[in-house]
């Protein structure tokens, strides 16, 4: 049986180890997540479309799956059900794969669910935790988010065409960054 450092010190250097081991294929991911995302970006509607396709894929790959296991389990009382979750995800994934701007807005609509109900939420969480520090950061963070996801929705179908691409791309290149910066971190600190 390996040994398994337990003290926080000994945990924090085998990780800074190992991101020091890993500092130029972390430089290089965060450098092409940050290409990418910039492009994603400079090109809302495209990167709108490659977010789309993208799920469309998933919804495929997951529908093949599920639909393969409802074969398999014929004899579960649920399989024929399986079934329809597998088609449904078939159908909705080829649509969005193969449809050049087909769901574009009932995703960036979803986006704006989401938002919504992440600022409900946050705002809720906030004003429980009235009087701790923070919680007002918290607060502007649900409103923002409030804000956001009505913006979406409101918006539609115009935000459709840009949103996915922007949210994207702006995830991309901040994730990017971190990895640079943390390779570049462990690096330095050598």
């Amino acid at each position: 049986m390996a040994d398994t450092p337990t003290d926080p010190d000994k945990l924090r250097a085998e990780f800074a180890e190992r991101i020091r081991e890993n500092s130029k294929r972390f430089t290089i991911f965060g450098i092409v997540l940050i290409v990418i995302g910039t492009l994603a970006i400079l090109f809302p509607f495209l990167g709108s479309i490659f977010v789309k396709v993208t799920v469309g894929w998933f919804l495929l790959l997951s529908g093949a799956i599920t639909l393969y296991a409802a074969f398999q389990t014929k004899t579960w009382n649920s399989a024929i059900l399986n079934g329809l979750i597998g088609l449904l995800h078939l159908v909705a994934g080829a649509w969005l794969a193969f449809s050049p701007t087909g769901g574009l807005i009932a995703l960036t609509f979803l986006l704006g669910i989401v938002f919504g109900l992440q600022g409900g939420v946050e705002t809720a969480m906030a004003l429980q935790n009235r009087g701790h520090k923070g919680w007002g950061w918290l607060l502007a963070s649900g409103i923002a988010s409030l804000v956001l996801g009505l913006l979406l929705i409101l918006g539609l179908p115009g935000t459709a065409v840009w949103a996915l691409g922007i949210f994207a791309g702006i995830n991309f290149v901040t994730t990017g960054i971190a990895f640079v910066a943390l390779a570049r971190g462990v690096r330095d600190a050598v």
